[in-house]
């Protein structure tokens, strides 16, 4: 399967996590660029994903909500979270809707 038939079968996946914050930013988990990959496999879904640092201490609340707002979608029945440290996260991971919210907040990214 090609990249980009893998991006649009799972969009509506991406689209779910816009809806999940990151706790320290109101960002979303996209748009932090923290999701790296999401397939699916039947009615699993396995998201490859990192953090901003390796010491954030919101890892299993930002899981949790990650495996709950999945698990909402329709033909899903487990969530398989993988996470990575290579690539290492930067700011040049936001989305620009990622780096215009965080200029509101006085932040520069």
């Amino acid at each position: 399967m090609s990249k980009q038939i893998a991006a649009t079968s799972t969009q509506r996946y991406w689209d779910a996590l816009k809806e999940v914050m990151d706790p320290e930013f109101p960002i979303s988990v996209v748009d932090m660029g923290l999701i790296y990959e999401i397939n699916q496999d039947n009615t699993t879904l396995h998201v490859k994903m990192t953090y901003t640092s390796t010491g954030c201490a919101c890892m299993h609340w930002i899981e949790s909500d990650i495996r709950d707002r999945l698990l909402e979608e329709d033909n899903v029945e487990n969530v398989e979270i993988n996470v990575v440290w290579e690539p290492a996260w930067t700011v040049d991971n936001l989305t620009e809707e990622g780096k215009k919210q965080l200029r509101r907040w006085g932040v520069r990214a």
